[in-house]
């Protein structure tokens, strides 16, 4: 059987690691090897970049003192997989102590958040690929969204674009969006 080759997204500036190994074929990657390679860097290590998917995969490392803070996701409930420090889990107000090998179900609608212990929290999340942009989305009364420049809604980590009006937090890596300024 051919072995994975090991690619870099597009040349995306993030240096996320992506895998492919045919429309059909398996796509897998050491976790432990994907660690060493990324050295310090934060944010989604690796993404599942197979298209024509049904399920999206990142493995995100969250660094001590940088939390990702309190959000929520509203599309699809999101399997957790700690693979390496430790951390505390905010799931609709109660704490979880977790750590290595532990595995947490995030059912969508729940808020939460991870605050990562001494040396930081390496987890892998799984869920359900989300829809995309829908023509027609109703926006909230007041909301004020100019509809020519959403940049404030675009990851700088995994380049995701979040489809809420308000969002603060990437729905895909956990990392805070750019401040909106102003106008």
């Amino acid at each position: 059987m051919a072995q994975p080759r090991q690619r870099t997204a597009g040349g995306a500036p993030n240096g996320e690691a992506h895998l492919a190994v045919s429309s059909t074929g398996p796509e897998e990657t050491d976790v432990d090897e994907l660690l060493r390679a990324g050295g310090g860097r934060s944010g989604a290590l690796w993404r599942l970049g197979r298209r024509n998917r049904q399920l999206d995969a990142n493995v995100v490392r969250v660094p001590p003192g940088s939390p990702v803070g309190d959000h929520v996701e509203a599309q699809v409930d999101v399997l957790l997989v700690v693979v390496s420090g430790s951390g505390t889990l905010m799931l609709d107000g109660a704490r979880r102590e977790v750590s290595r090998g532990v595995v947490v179900y995030l059912p969508r609608g729940a808020r939460r958040a991870v605050e990562p212990g001494a040396d930081g929290i390496v987890f892998i999340t799984a869920h359900r690929r989300r829809s995309g942009l829908r023509i027609g989305r109703a926006r909230p009364a007041g909301a004020g969204e100019s509809s020519t420049c959403t940049l404030h809604r675009v990851c700088r980590e995994c380049h995701h674009h979040a489809i809420e009006v308000d969002a603060r937090y990437c729905t895909r890596c956990g990392t805070p969006l750019p401040a909106r300024r102003p106008r």
